[in-house]
């Protein structure tokens, strides 16, 4: 597997991955905070991480210079959850992951404004495409669409802090492996989550002893933060932040089948046209490209 089509196919697994997310909600609507939620979710992943890297022997070892920049993308994936699993009190899980695809734009606007990195046709076509199809799954047979303001503005700073969490990690620090990237990644969002609570007295963490409760953790724990967060870090690596962006358009679309096979919610026309458009935009990133460009 040349590079390209490895970081293609860990861009589109780590998408779907993340696009698990919405599962959060069966343990929230039983009354779980969504600290508690993403203290289990991150110290759980943070343990996994700590294990591999023992497994496959590699280093712990970071420089202060290297720390300080995984402490931030600590602190902007952390952020990024926190305000997603937020938005989900104020409006459906489908609408927050389908308002969260602003990212892939986000990252195209700040890596040619910040790295002057030009976009191609064929990037902005596939971005267009994605829109359109993502439009698709947030409304109704009828066109109807309804958003609430504070949700969808927490859903725009997640988008925002995972796009500058995408472009740093496609900037910086080529020479720390992936896991021990996303162990210090999952360790920095542990001690956000904890300093919340503590900061803030509205905030209680709780014990999850429900077995059901527990299941949902594992899935967080594992899918949209080991698997996602390691395979991410691939994509980026091997076919740069913006593709990898874009790929993200499986992410809605992932929330949206969970939506209808969790929650009972309607597939329609809307949604079977929605799908067509994004694994359309999802191709024109992933198939060989003639002339080598975007």
């Amino acid at each position: 597997m040349n590079n390209k089509l490895k970081g293609a196919v860990c861009g589109i697994v780590s998408a779907m991955c993340y696009g698990i997310n919405p599962i959060g909600k069966l343990v929230s609507a039983d009354g779980v905070s969504t600290n508690t939620l993403l203290l289990y979710r991150f110290s759980l992943a943070a343990i996994v991480f700590a294990i591999s890297i023992v497994v496959t022997k590699k280093s712990f070892k970071v420089t202060p210079k290297e720390f300080g920049i995984i402490a931030m993308l600590g602190l902007l994936f952390g952020a990024s959850s926190m305000t997603l699993y937020y938005s989900f009190m104020h409006i459906a899980t489908g609408v927050a992951s389908t308002l969260l695809f602003l990212y892939p734009v986000m990252v195209a606007i700040i890596m040619a404004l910040c790295f002057h990195e030009r976009q191609g046709f064929r990037t902005i076509l596939s971005i267009v495409i994605a829109f359109a199809g993502i439009a698709l799954l947030n409304r109704g047979d009828g066109g109807e669409s309804t958003l609430n303001l504070i949700g969808a503005t927490l859903v725009f700073i997640s988008a925002l802090t995972y796009s500058i969490y995408i472009v740093i990690l496609n900037r910086s620090l080529k020479n720390v492996s992936t896991l021990t990237i996303s162990f210090y990644v999952a360790l920095c969002c542990v001690l956000c989550n904890v300093a919340h609570a503590m900061l803030d007295p509205d905030v209680h963490l709780q014990f999850i002893t429900a077995p059901s409760h527990i299941c949902v953790v594992l899935a967080l724990a594992v899918f949209p933060t080991v698997v996602a967060l390691s395979l991410l870090a691939v994509a980026i690596r091997n076919i740069g932040s913006t593709p990898t962006a874009i790929l993200g358009a499986l992410e809605p679309l992932t929330a949206v089948l969970i939506g209808v096979l969790l929650y009972n919610e309607p597939f329609t026309f809307n949604l079977a046209v929605g799908i067509i458009l994004i694994l359309a935009s999802v191709l024109l990133v992933v198939l060989p490209h003639k002339n080598g460009s975007n």
